[in-house]
Formats: C-alpha cells, sequence, structure tokens
C-alpha cells in the first residue's frame, strides 16, 4: 500500500519501488514500506526528493535508510546522522517534534552546520516516524524554498500523518518480528516523471482499395474529433489534418502497400493542436501465399505529450547535448556529445554517469551536480577529461533530471573554477565544511577556535587575512588576526558598539557585509583607515543561538567578487564557528573553576621530615587543556608517613570536585589511625555512597621512616617504581584490588617492602606513561629510564628532570601528578 495525505490508497502504475541491488535482489518488505511512504510524502509536499533515516545497531546513530529522487553517492556524506549532532534530522528524532526549515535563510539561523555543507537554496521538513510509544526514524522531504514565507500548516499536518502510519505500519513489522533497524547503505528509489499531459496511443485500420478507416475512440480524440461523429473514411482522416500531413500520409500508404513483403514505416504527424505526434503503419501488399492480395494497413498514433526533443533536431546542434535522470543515469546522448565524451551512445545511455565516466566523478564535479539537483537553477563549470581536454559544461536542472549542455574550450590560465567559484580544482568544490565542522568541535578554547579557522578556512577560500573580535561587555576585542600588518588592527581593539565599522555593524545588524574591493570599502565607509589599496573583505556577524559572540573579517590580497554561494556558505560557516567560541567561552570558565578547586584541594606544601624528603609536581595536559581529577598527598600519621596518589575517572568540575571529596575521605581514615586496607576500603565506600557516577585509582603507601617498613595498597593505580641506593630502578609487582567506586565488597590486601636508607619511591598518575597508540608498557620502560639516569643532587631537581621529559611531549591528553619519596642515610 502507499500513503497520501495520511490516507491509504491502493498501488498505482506510478507508484514508485526500490531500485533492484546490482546482484537483482527483490525488495523486502521494509525497504518497500519505507520507499511508498516518502514517495507519498513527496508528492503531497510537491517535492522534488526526500529519504527516511532509521535507527541502527548503534543506538545513538541514524541511518539513511531509502533515498528518493536523488543519488546516493552524491549524498553519502549525510547518510550517518548521529542523534547527538546539531543538524535537524537529529533534532526532529530526540525532541519527537518536526523541524520545518522553508528556506536556506531559516536553516541557516537554525542548523548552520547544515548549510555549510548544502549550501543551496532549498526548502526541508523533517518529521519523526513514530507509533506514539516507539521512535523509529525521521521521514526528510525536500521541496524549492519558499523565501520570506513559513511551511504551510495544512503540508505539516498531512506530512505527520504519513509519518504516524508509517510508525504505524513499522510497529506492525516489528510486532511481525521484523527487526526495523538500518545498518545498510540507502535503497535508491526513482520517482515517477512528472509529464504535462499523458501519452497517448491511437490505433486505426486502413483499407487502401475502399478509403474505409476504422479508428478507435483514442485516435479520434487526438485528431480533436467526436468519436461518434468521425464517418469511418481516409478523406475524413486527412481532413483534419494540415494539407502537407495530408500528403504524407498518402505517401507513406503508398509506399508501405506496395512493398514486396511486410514492412513498418513512421513518420512525424502533426495534429490540429500543432502539437507533434509519432505514425507508425504496419502492412503487406501481397499475401502470405504470395496469391491473396491484401490491401489492407495498420497504424497507430502515439501522442507524447509534451513531445521530447527529436534525435535527429538535437543531433543538429553545435553543443554536446546529454540528460540525466534524478539518480544520475544517463537517459540520452546527441552526436556531438558521443564525440566529446568519447564514448558511443550505446555505451553512455541506461549507464550512471560517473561509473562510465570516472574522470566526472570528481568531488568537485560532484558539488555541481549537487547544486543543480539542489537549488533546480543552472550549474556552469569546467571540466578536465583529460591532461589536455578541457570541457565547458552547464547543467540544466528540472523536476525529472538534468540535462547538461558541454562543449570543447581551451585549457584556462589558472585552476578552474568549480560550483561555488571559489575553489581551486585540488580544493574539491563546495570546500571542506564538514572537515572545518569537525575541526571546530574539537577545539575547545577560542585560540584553538580561531587556530582552526585559520588552517581550514582562509586557504579554501583563498584568503590571506583574518581577524576575530570577541564581544565583551558592549565592546569587541581583538582575539585572534593573522596576515594583517603588525600593530595595524590594534587601533580596533575595544571598540564600542556605536562605532561606525563595517566590523561593528555586521555585529549589530547581523548581516554579512561583502566588498569586492578596498575601493569598494573606502567609499562605504570614508575616512576609515586601511590596510591596503587594494583586496576584498568580507566582514561576518559571529552570532550563535541567536546571542552575538564576535565578528570575523576575511582579506584577500586582489579584488574579487562573491557569488551567493559563496555568501552563504561563509555565513552558514561564520555561524560554526560562533558556536565554537560559545562553547569555548563556557569552558573556559569551567576550566577556571576546576583550575581554581583544583589548586585549592590540592596540599600547597609537603611537610619537612626527619629522615624522609618528598617532592611533587602537577603538570596539565595540552589536548583540550580540560581539567583533571589526579591528586597526591603526604599525611603524618601515628603509624608513619602516608604517601598518597590518586586519579579521577574524567575531567572537569565533577571530577575536581571528586577529587576533594576522595582526597579529604583519605586524610580523615589516615589520622583517625586505620591501618593502610582499611584507608582505601573506608574511601570506596564512601564514593559509592556518594554516587557521583565516577570511579577512581589510588596508591596509599604509609612508609616508617626510622626503619624505612614499608606498606603498601593499590586500588587499579599504575605500580609504583623503586630507585635502590646504586641506582637501578625497578618496576614494584604490588597485588591490588579494582578501582574505588565499583563494588563495596572490594578487597584490597597489603604489600610489605623495606626501604634501604637512599632508595626513592616514585609515584605517579598514568597521564605519565600512556601515550596513544602505544603499549602503556612502553611509557613505563621509558619513565624507568628516565628515573635511572636522572642523577640529581636534590629530590626536587631529580623530579624537575623527569616532569622536564613530560613537558617535551606536545600532545598530551591527560593531566600528570608525580610524587617521590626518599629515605634519608642516617647521619
Amino acid at each position: 500500500m502507499t500513503w497520501h495525505g495520511g490516507l491509504r490508497r491502493a498501488p498505482s502504475e506510478n507508484a514508485a519501488e526500490p531500485e533492484r541491488a546490482s546482484g537483482g535482489r527483490a525488495p523486502d518488505e521494509l525497504s518497500l514500506v519505507l520507499a511508498q511512504a516518502v514517495v507519498s510524502a513527496i508528492e503531497y509536499a510537491d517535492g522534488y526528493a526526500g529519504g527516511i533515516y532509521l535507527r541502527s545497531r548503534n543506538s545513538q546513530l541514524l541511518r539513511l535508510a531509502v533515498l528518493a529522487g536523488l543519488p546516493n553517492p552524491l549524498f553519502r556524506p549525510w547518510s550517518r546522522m548521529h542523534v547527538n549532532r546539531p543538524f535537524p534530522v537529529a533534532e526532529a528524532y530526540t525532541s519527537g517534534r518536526p523541524v520545518l526549515l522553508a528556506n536556506a535563510e531559516e536553516a541557516m539561523s537554525r542548523f548552520p552546520q547544515l548549510t555549510a555543507g548544502l549550501p543551496f537554496p532549498f526548502g526541508s521538513l523533517y518529521l519523526p516516524v513514530t507509533d506514539g510509544r516507539e521512535r523509529f526514524g525521521v521521514l526528510v522531504v525536500l521541496r524549492p524554498a519558499t523565501p520570506g514565507e513559513s511551511v504551510p500548516y495544512t503540508d505539516c499536518r498531512g506530512l505527520q500523518q504519513i509519518a504516524r502510519h508509517l510508525g504505524t505500519e513499522l510497529a506492525g513489522l516489528a510486532r511481525e518480528g521484523a527487526r526495523v533497524v538500518w545498518d545498510e547503505e540507502p535503497v535508491p528509489v526513482q520517482l515517477p516523471f512528472t509529464t504535462t499531459s499523458p501519452v497517448r496511443i491511437g490505433h486505426f485500420a486502413w483499407d487502401i482499395d475502399t478509403g474505409a478507416v476504422e479508428a478507435d475512440d483514442e485516435l479520434c480524440r487526438i485528431l480533436g474529433t467526436d468519436p461518434a461523429r468521425f464517418p469511418g473514411t481516409i478523406d475524413a482522416l486527412t481532413a483534419l489534418l494540415a494539407p502537407e500531413e495530408a500528403y504524407g500520409l498518402r505517401t507513406l500508404a503508398c509506399g508501405t502497400g506496395h512493398a514486396g513483403g511486410p514492412v513498418v514505416r513512421r513518420m512525424r504527424l502533426r495534429g490540429p493542436d500543432g502539437r507533434t505526434s509519432l505514425l507508425e503503419l504496419a502492412g503487406r501488399r501481397t499475401g502470405p501465399s504470395g496469391e491473396v492480395p491484401d490491401s489492407r494497413l495498420d497504424g497507430f498514433l502515439v501522442d507524447l505529450g509534451a513531445g521530447p526533443v527529436h534525435t535527429e533536431a538535437a543531433d543538429r546542434l553545435p553543443r554536446g547535448i546529454f540528460s540525466l535522470d534524478r539518480l544520475g543515469r544517463i537517459t540520452y546522448v546527441n552526436q556531438p556529445a558521443e564525440k566529446l565524451l568519447g564514448r558511443a551512445r550505446a555505451e553512455l545511455v541506461g549507464q550512471v554517469l560517473w561509473e562510465v565516466l570516472p574522470w566526472f566523478g570528481h568531488r568537485s564535479y560532484g558539488d555541481h551536480h549537487r547544486a543543480a539537483l539542489l537549488a533546480r537553477e543552472p550549474v556552469h563549470f569546467l571540466a578536465r577529461r583529460s591532461a589536455d581536454d578541457w570541457l565547458s559544461v552547464s547543467f540544466y536542472p528540472g523536476h525529472d533530471g538534468v540535462t547538461a549542455a558541454l562543449c570543447a574550450t581551451e585549457q584556462p590560465a589558472h585552476a578552474p573554477e568549480t560550483g561555488l567559484g571559489f575553489l581551486d580544482e585540488e580544493a574539491a568544490g563546495v570546500y571542506r565544511p564538514v572537515a572545518l565542522a569537525i575541526a571546530l568541535t574539537e577545539a575547545v578554547t577560542a585560540r584553538q577556535v580561531s587556530a582552526v579557522v585559520t588552517q581550514e578556512l582562509l586557504p579554501a577560500f583563498g584568503g590571506r587575512q583574518l581577524a576575530i573580535y570577541l564581544l565583551s561587555e558592549r565592546h569587541l576585542y581583538l582575539a585572534w588576526e593573522t596576515g594583517f600588518p603588525k600593530g595595524f588592527l590594534d587601533r580596533f581593539d575595544g571598540v564600542g558598539l556605536d562605532a561606525e565599522l563595517p566590523g561593528v555593524q555586521t555585529l549589530t545588524t547581523g548581516r554579512p557585509i561583502f566588498f569586492e574591493s578596498m575601493q569598494r570599502l573606502a567609499m562605504a565607509y570614508p575616512g576609515v583607515p586601511l590596510d591596503a589599496d587594494i583586496g576584498a573583505r568580507a566582514f561576518l556577524p559571529l552570532i550563535a543561538s541567536g546571542r552575538p559572540v564576535g565578528s570575523c573579517i576575511l582579506g584577500f590580497d586582489q579584488p574579487r567578487g562573491f557569488t551567493p554561494e559563496e555568501r552563504t556558505v561563509l555565513t552558514a560557516l561564520a555561524g560554526l564557528i560562533a558556536q565554537a567560541l560559545q562553547r569555548a567561552r563556557r569552558y573556559d570558565s569551567e576550566a577556571a573553576l576546576a583550575r581554581g578547586l583544583q589548586n585549592a584541594l590540592l596540599p600547597h606544601r609537603l611537610p619537612v621530615l626527619d629522615h624522609v624528603d618528598t617532592a611533587a609536581r602537577y603538570l596539565p595536559g595540552t589536548q583540550g587543556m580540560d581539567i583533571g581529577g589526579d591528586w597526591y598527598d603526604v599525611i603524618e600519621t601515628g603509624q608513619g608517613l602516608a604517601l598518597v596518589i590518586g586519579d579521577v575517572q574524567g575531567h572537569g568540575v565533577a571530577a575536581a570536585a571528586t577529587m576533594g571529596q576522595l582526597r579529604s575521605a583519605v586524610r580523615a581514615f589516615a589520622l583517625s589511625g586505620h591501618d593502610p586496607q582499611e584507608v582505601v576500603s573506608g574511601t570506596n565506600r564512601l564514593l559509592i555512597d556518594l554516587d557521583p557516577g565516577q570511579i577512581a585509582s589510588c596508591c596509599y603507601i604509609v612508609l616508617e621512616p626510622a626503619t624505612g617498613v614499608t606498606r603498601a595498597v593499590r586500588a587499579g593505580h599504575p605500580q609504583p617504581l623503586l630507585r635502590r641506593p646504586d641506582g637501578a630502578v625497578e618496576v614494584l609487582d604490588l597485588p591490588g584490588g579494582i578501582v574505588l567506586g565499583v563494588t563495596p565488597d572490594a578487597a584490597y590486601p597489603v604489600s610489605t617492602l623495606r626501604l634501604a636508607p637512599g632508595s626513592v619511591l616514585v609515584l605517579f598518575t598514568d597521564g605519565l606513561v600512556e601515550q596513544a597508540g602505544v603499549d602503556i608498557d612502553v611509557g613505563i620502560e621509558r619513565l624507568r629510564g628516565t628515573v635511572e639516569a636522572a642523577v640529581a643532587p636534590t629530590l626536587s631537581e631529580m623530579a624537575d628532570r623527569v616532569i622536564r621529559e613530560a613537558r617535551q611531549e606536545p600532545d598530551r591528553p591527560d593531566d600528570i601528578a608525580l610524587l617521590l619519596a626518599a629515605r634519608r642515610f642516617h647521619p
């Protein structure tokens, strides 16, 4: 069954089915249900493409199950969608509410990531698919944009009914034992073609000897006469035609009838409304036995509706012409196109463009194809078929596909511009917004965000200068600059929002400002100091969730124009940058709070004791600048000197707060006279009672300074190192229990050893020995060698040498805590 407006209807001959896979496997019931639903939704909303995302085996991932009206390869980057990503598909799924984007402006303001990747003027509708109890996925419809208008309520309501009926159907399949999840490639679905009028076929039988004609009703309607009033003669039939058409028909009949055997002949016939139809006559003048004469001719008249371009007419055009359906298959090729493409028509028709012509699969050409399908506006670009062969290509899109026109051209003096006019051929089309978006999500601080923009954005757009200003208390402060003359931007640092400057006005108005040259900028803002006499400038507002964050300036060495697509992409990317900067500000605030909390909780100084020296160091990580839960402590107890080191899993304020609670707990248990096993067991139970959702590792050692007797307990923490008086260093093998916070009944065995005078205990957290892609044993062995080589007159200098080695690693994902304790020689 199919759906239309939320109501079931019987299948029609136009109902679309999924394309069969290359192996010829018939579609299963799930894919058929999905395909019929999405086609009905597209037709209902007057759309031109759509798809359905379903949940996958990964609960955090939606997969595109069917894609109708668009080729899969061109939309593969959007075939997987995490439910926590800021995209409309994810929001519709997680919120359970429709997301309706009438145009690119609305999409840009709400979902800049979407617009950055697809910077074209189209509308998109996203409906959650649910049966009221269970969420299955999201129904998506793409349709022409409606600038300045919202999506009509009736459209939304009808699509919601279709989505709900689909949800009910999927729930039924689930109850029957089907798995309503998707982990495969999307099923491609061809949409029904739209034509101005249906194809009609009329039939007639003509007795040449008597002139009698038997015509069916359809033939009469094609020729514009009432079937009941047709007299049934050839004269009456030709009277409905223009004189030249009538003579052509009789000539064709004579040639067909006098042939010495079966023959079929065709001609084009212009009807009374001026449209051309195809006429086919078939006859046999001599009977099968050669004796019985047969003067009967059978004819068919085919009315093709609007009428396609005739093959020979297109062959006479000076340009190459070929057509593609919406899935990228070639449906027509004229003779000049055969020569330009270097392949025969028979080899091309019916094949997928980038499969039969691999050079057309260049990713920048895919951007143009994508633009034509979504924007429904002509796209023009240069393409290179081989090292010396260049083609000028134009894509002209329509509802049912794309017609391409091409001709040979000279090799350009520079790399050809691609679809949006600002990337060279090697930079791959519509920039790389996905790469920029990923890089921005990984950037944590404002400086990291600015560095990403410098590394990713400027090269892609051919820019040479970048400045980012951040808003604080109604003033814009320079946060990052590159490429400008030294000191030039200082005069604009701290300007108020009432200043007559483009960088200010782009933020206060929320609209980007583009200048094709510095002369244009000088005319618009006379008196504003300029750093160059030439070049273009783009001033972009940094606005996140409707809140102003700052402004961004892009500078170019040469004058240049900005196409509508460029402006859309740049504005959308500015939204991404604003979101990243806003997130960085929140993180900076949290990091400052966590750092202050951590500094307050760690011991400011270690106790000075007879017989034992101690030294400690703390080194923050460099990746993400996140605050960890590492801690150390030295406690004087009645049983000896307690050496403590631990690591709370996680980062940020929560980890720092838990670290503070654990340090206080260990200190309280130790000062209460508990033995090492009781201290660790009690801390474990306390962490479980607090239930912060975190776990922690810990190593607790009690050293009797006078005798050197040492008792140690480990809870999932790395083994300490022991440097002996002769300088040899070994990794201790202390039995231990599981990490703190897992089970209240965990057992923590105690190990006893004796430290000789001159021995050094080395306690550390795993940040000191862990390295991405390297086994931790390698890191421990490296640390052992460092400690062995760290001959120093004092313990503090030894700690500095160990930590200096760690500082040389540029990317440390975790913080490092180091605690050294040395037993002195007796005087």
